[in-house]
């Protein structure tokens, strides 16, 4: 795992997660007490920011979390797997963006763990690239290719934990440390009791 770069395994050669955009200067925004009003619960944040060319209000509630347009206020519709494409190619950093296949995710699985529903965007190039975008907040959530999965593979051999691979506590790696504390105890012992200057007082 070591011999991997973590950026690679992370996808940053790929895709752009880093860049924020800003919000273009003179935008009106809703009144936030409109917003308020239509969130349905109420409002724990609400966050500014761009999706997209768009931009919105994403409002966080116990009930979950919803976006609203930062000009009009109106609630927008959770993001469609169009609109998911159009996010995961707008991050993608090469100039020509291989075929690409959207499809929904509603179950985690050792490849996703974050926010669901989401959608997956499996892409056509080398590295089996595939970007996942939250339905609720258009957020890119993960980046998995093919070298995270290898990463993964050997990762979860070294927890063992072959199902879910995020497990540290499994019994096996219980059983396994405290097999090898034993070995270790008894070869420490052994060496002791076979060590030369134990047989020469011996002898003597």
């Amino acid at each position: 795992m070591s011999f991997l770069p973590i950026e690679k395994v992370r996808g940053e050669h790929l895709v752009d997660r880093e860049t924020v955009m800003i919000i273009p200067a003179g935008i009106k925004f809703a009144d936030p007490a409109q917003i308020n009003a239509m969130a349905g619960a109420p409002v724990q944040a609400i966050n500014w920011h761009m999706m997209g060319s768009v931009a919105v209000a994403e409002v966080t509630t116990a009930q979950g979390i919803k976006l609203f347009d930062a000009q009009t206020g109106e609630l927008i519709p959770p993001v469609g797997a169009a609109q998911a494409t159009a996010i995961a190619n707008a991050a993608w950093k090469s100039a020509e963006k291989p075929v690409s296949k959207a499809s929904r995710v509603t179950t985690e699985s050792p490849e996703y763990r974050a926010a669901l529903p989401a959608w997956r965007i499996a892409y056509a190039d080398p590295d089996a690239t595939s970007i996942f975008v939250a339905v609720d907040t258009g957020k890119i959530t993960a980046v998995r290719t093919g070298t995270w999965r290898l990463y993964d593979f050997f990762w979860s051999l070294h927890i063992m934990d072959w199902k879910n691979h995020e497990n540290f506590n499994t019994w096996w790696l219980l059983a396994f440390a405290i097999g090898g504390l034993i070995l270790g105890v008894a070869g420490s012992v052994l060496l002791f009791i076979r060590w030369p200057f134990r047989r020469k007082r011996r002898t003597a």
